[in-house]
């Protein structure tokens, strides 16, 4: 989601659910510690914006480093991703025995 531009988390939990068909559902249990985890690396960073009504949130960006980080993950998830959808489909088989 960050690689879009910066987010708060609300939006960034709603989106993933939202392109997931709600397969992906993430509370703030898992998802705010994830994002502190990704700014103590230095992936993220985060910035404090005040609205003109309501409280100020918490915002999200990918810094280079993240952005580096992210193209490496997507790369090694499709790959699995394939990987796995292979075997699902049985795969190309060689030649049977008679």
């Amino acid at each position: 989601m960050l690689d879009e531009g910066p987010c708060h988390g609300y939006a960034i939990a709603r989106e993933i659910e939202r392109r997931s068909r709600n397969a992906l559902t993430l509370g703030e249990g898992s998802l705010y510690p994830a994002l502190r985890a990704l700014e103590a690396e230095g992936l993220v960073t985060s910035s404090w914006e005040v609205q003109a009504s309501g409280p100020a949130r918490k915002v999200y960006g990918l810094t280079e480093a993240g952005r580096g980080e992210l193209a490496k993950r997507a790369r090694s998830w499709r790959e699995f991703a394939r990987a796995i959808e292979a075997v699902l489909e049985g795969g190309a088989r060689g030649p049977q025995p008679a």
